[in-house]
């Protein structure tokens, strides 16, 4: 079947980087990683793409660098996540009276019915980024996760509704737009990040992620299999670089570094008597920072995006221990030391890092497994959601692309030092070992034919 399968591509347009990341499923059902780029962003503030000239430019520069990792790529439509502090949702109901009772519920029924919530009301100003189905009702049967095949003279369902502004929808449309490609579908980015973080457990246990990336940290609230609430939350990894940057008297690149090298979310974790050396501006004498005040600042910052976390989960009545599954950390954000021990501290639930791996074939290089890919990994996933319920069409075409090996990893390549900085367990470590071990014996096997989107280069 793997030649059946389409290359998806996903474009993650961040407030500190934009990446491109092109997939396609294997016959095991895991995405091959076939392209891969990034750039610096420089346009987008706070999730929203401001600099459209700006923005265009990162994106031009982080497809030629996926170009440049797979010269035989053709890259035309893509899937983009969207975030922003303009991002609403809200809870709709819908039924319908059947047509032909005589037959069993059909997707076509469904795909009315999600249709038909696309013409709520909502403010002047907004438009409707995605209708999502939570929980379904054939007469009087509650709680149904997928009614097809059921037979009734009434349908219905609850639907989370996702809105946003209309100007920032255009400005991501018109940025892919001018840097060559095709929007072939806006996501929003926890749904997104949601997909490549989590797995069929989770969603039954019930889990929050949280993706704390550069502009915003975005909120999934998942529980009895549904997804119970969306948010974007205003503050993320950016405003803890100001918030050092201003603290401690520092330049933005300073503040950066000393967050990514020596930041920790507790401030008592961090050793008293330690000191980071700046050096001194045009003759100035160097500063001795205290590793105990940046790491206060930091809790300071983190502390609040977590009660952020809270207020949505208490909203919704999931504060308590209804989330077995607990909070689900990623995006860059969530690589800060001991952020896992101040997230159980606030919110009272366990949590872990959600690397995207979960449904990553063997093999791919290290990079793509930092939760910073998250949400990339997760709009290709989401582009294969559409594609395998047809609810999009896919140009048909075939064209050979094979993984190249500047993509791939060695079988020995991840070492016990990456992984533990990684947070990942020993365990873990040896079925990861076993997993490559398994994948390798089939990576040098020729990649067949595959659907290909339409012919369109970047001019």
């Amino acid at each position: 079947m793997n030649n059946e399968n389409p290359i998806i591509v996903g474009l993650d347009i961040g407030t500190t980087k934009i990446a491109v990341i092109a997939g396609r499923k294997n016959e095991f059902g895991k995405l091959e990683i076939l392209g891969f780029g990034k750039a610096n962003s420089n346009g987008v503030k706070h999730g929203q793409v401001l600099n459209i000239d700006e923005t265009i430019k990162a994106i031009r520069t982080a497809l030629d660098n996926c170009f440049a990792s797979n010269p035989t790529l053709d890259i035309s439509e893509v899937y983009v996540g969207i975030a922003g502090h303009h991002i609403k949702s809200l809870q709709t109901r819908g039924d319908m009276v059947r047509q032909r009772t005589d037959e069993e519920v059909a997707q076509h029924e469904i795909d009315k019915l999600v249709d038909d919530q696309r013409k709520t009301y909502i403010p002047a100003g907004d438009q409707i980024i995605d209708v999502i189905p939570q929980e379904f009702t054939v007469d009087n049967i509650p709680n149904i996760a997928n009614p097809i095949g059921y037979g009734g003279v009434k349908i219905g369902a609850n639907f989370h509704i996702i809105t946003g502004d209309k100007n920032a929808i255009r400005n991501i449309n018109r940025s892919v737009e001018k840097a060559g490609l095709i929007t072939k579908d806006l996501v929003l980015q926890p749904l997104a990040s949601s997909a490549a973080v989590m797995g069929q457990e989770d969603l039954e246990a019930g889990v929050a992620i949280v993706d704390i990336g550069g502009g915003t940290t975005d909120l999934a609230v998942f529980n009895e299999g549904i997804l119970k609430h969306t948010a974007v939350i205003p503050f993320a990894g950016e405003n803890i670089t100001n918030d050092i940057k201003s603290g401690l008297g520092v330049l933005k690149t300073q503040a950066e570094q000393m967050k990514v090298q020596f930041g920790s979310a507790l401030a008592n974790e961090a050793k008293a008597n330690a000191y980071i050396t700046i050096p001194g501006l045009r003759g100035m004498p160097a500063k001795e920072i205290s590793v105990k005040n940046l790491a206060n600042i930091i809790q300071a910052r983190m502390s609040e995006i977590m009660d952020f976390v809270t207020y949505h989960l208490k909203q919704v009545g999931l504060d308590n221990k209804a989330l077995n599954g607990g909070i689900i950390l990623t995006g860059g954000g969530s690589q800060l030391k001991h952020l896992i021990q101040l997230t159980e501290y606030v919110t009272g639930l366990n949590a872990r890092i959600g690397f995207p791996n979960e449904h990553l074939a063997a093999g791919h290089i290290e990079e793509l497994s930092k939760p910073t890919y998250s949400t990339c990994i997760g709009l290709i996933l989401k582009g294969y959601d559409d594609y395998e319920h047809n609810r999009k069409d896919f140009e048909k075409g075939y064209r050979q692309v094979q993984v190249p090996d500047g993509l791939r990893r060695g079988q020995n390549a991840v070492t016990p030092e990456i992984l533990e900085a990684e947070g990942v367990s020993e365990d873990q470590m040896k079925k990861r070992r076993n997993l490559t071990g398994f994948w390798s014996k089939f990576k040098d096997r020729i990649i067949d034919l595959f659907k290909e989107e339409e012919d369109k280069h970047l001019g």
